[in-house]
């Protein structure tokens, strides 16, 4: 069956498909449990303060800016869905070591620093892998069913992830909680195992490349395209205040609202019904009024939200369903974004260079989100949370602006192709 055929069979017929859809799927709600866990894990039970949350956050991120460049150029020279179950492997049994340092009496700041930065180092390796193997496993036509397919999958994850994660929190200790990640990333490698279609090695030319001459192959094709040129900077504002909101966030909960860690769990977790909302859309409303108009708007619309927050105050049940009402829309217009991004991307850049265009708009994008983290750390510890939330959720905005002024916004309902590199 190929991309031209008029009525290609669902992807759910594919039992391949399927076992990549399970793993990538408990690899999500792994590494979205864990995104609230290890923050509490520093909060709550080691009682980390403001700057050292950014911190960590900061070690967490620091691998996107560090290796994201060298883990296209080594992805697209390997079979894409062994690096996955490697790096499943490797982030099942950093974050064991949590619970198992915390039963020793040895848990502490800079142990969990460590564990954070070796699965933001794998988490690189495994994000840059499954988007580089999902346009090896289905045609061309069918990769906007498959990123909508796998981003809902990322959106009922984040449904789940993080109330499960501040709910593990609220009823177990923090580091017991992180076993649930651990397991699941266990879970991804076992069910990625089971991939029976044989993934071709990468032509000899390309793994004998020397990694400095890929690199500059996947910075020459970003740089030298209009559009994934402007995917990248955009991508760089967006992600550079968003940690600097999240890190704030993440402090403002607990500390400014004194919301219990359940609490915050179903806040975050509002995130996740909007963003599978958001990823239904996206397999419609770019077909119809095209991808920059939806780039654009969504963006602005997701963005703009989050300057709301900063006007709560306390922890009634009404202040916690507005939280979760102002997510839930953030997760809609924010994953609308998303996929459509990935869309973009994916069909504009040939397959023999995915893994390499992936890195280098990840490198650029979010290489700059551990400085992000830090910047939130330290304003809320030297403005307050309230304030400082408002003024990096102000920053957002930019992204939009951005977006608006570049070819993103000229994109119409039929993307170009780029199919010779």
């Amino acid at each position: 069956m190929t991309a031209s055929d008029p009525t290609p069979p669902s992807l759910w017929q594919d039992a391949d498909f399927r076992r990549f859809w399970t793993g990538h799927t408990a690899s999500q709600l792994g590494a979205q449990a864990g995104q609230v866990i290890l923050p509490l894990i520093a909060v709550v039970a080691l009682g980390a303060e403001s700057r050292q949350l950014g911190v960590l956050r900061a070690v967490q991120q620091a691998p996107i800016l560090l290796l994201s460049l060298f883990a296209g150029a080594w992805v697209d020279g390997r079979r894409s869905r062994t690096v996955m179950v490697l790096a499943d492997v490797g982030r099942t049994v950093a974050l064991a070591v949590i619970p198992v340092a915390r039963l020793l009496g040895v848990l502490d700041i800079p142990l969990l620093l460590l564990v954070a930065f070796l699965v933001g180092s794998l988490t690189v390796y495994f994000d840059v892998a499954y988007q580089t193997s999902l346009v090896r496993l289905v045609e061309r036509g069918r990769l906007a069913h498959g990123n909508s397919v796998l981003e809902g999958s990322r959106s009922a994850a984040q449904i789940v992830g993080p109330a499960l994660g501040g709910a593990l929190v609220s009823l177990l200790t923090a580091p017991i909680a992180i076993v649930a990640g651990s397991f699941l990333f266990a879970l991804s490698f076992l069910s990625i195992r089971r991939i029976r279609r044989p993934e071709p090695m990468p032509a000899p030319a390309v793994r004998r490349a020397r990694v400095r001459r890929q690199i500059h192959e996947g910075l020459h094709l970003v740089a030298g395209d209009a559009s994934l040129r402007a995917v990248a900077i955009a991508s760089a504002l967006f992600q550079f205040s968003f940690a600097a909101v999240m890190t704030v966030y993440l402090l403002f909960l607990p500390r400014t609202l004194h919301l219990p860690g359940a609490a915050v769990g179903l806040v975050l977790a509002a995130m996740g019904p909007g963003a599978l909302v958001g990823s239904l859309l996206s397999a419609r409303l770019p077909a119809r009024y095209g991808h920059g108009v939806v780039l654009v708007s969504a963006a602005a619309l997701a963005d703009g939200v989050l300057l709301c927050v900063p006007a709560l105050h306390g922890s009634s049940t009404v202040t916690v369903a507005a939280l979760m009402a102002l997510d839930f829309v953030f997760g809609v217009f924010g994953q609308l974004v998303d996929v459509t991004v990935v869309t973009v991307r994916q069909a504009i850049t040939p397959i023999p260079i995915q893994g390499r265009v992936v890195a280098t708009i990840n490198f650029v994008g979010m290489g700059l989100t551990p400085l992000g983290s830090l910047l939130g750390g330290y304003l809320a510890g030297a403005l307050g949370p309230r304030t400082s939330l408002l003024l990096t959720a102000s920053t957002l905005v930019l992204s939009p602006i951005f977006m608006a002024l570049s070819p993103l916004a000229r994109l119409g309902r039929d993307l170009p192709r780029t199919d010779v590199f």
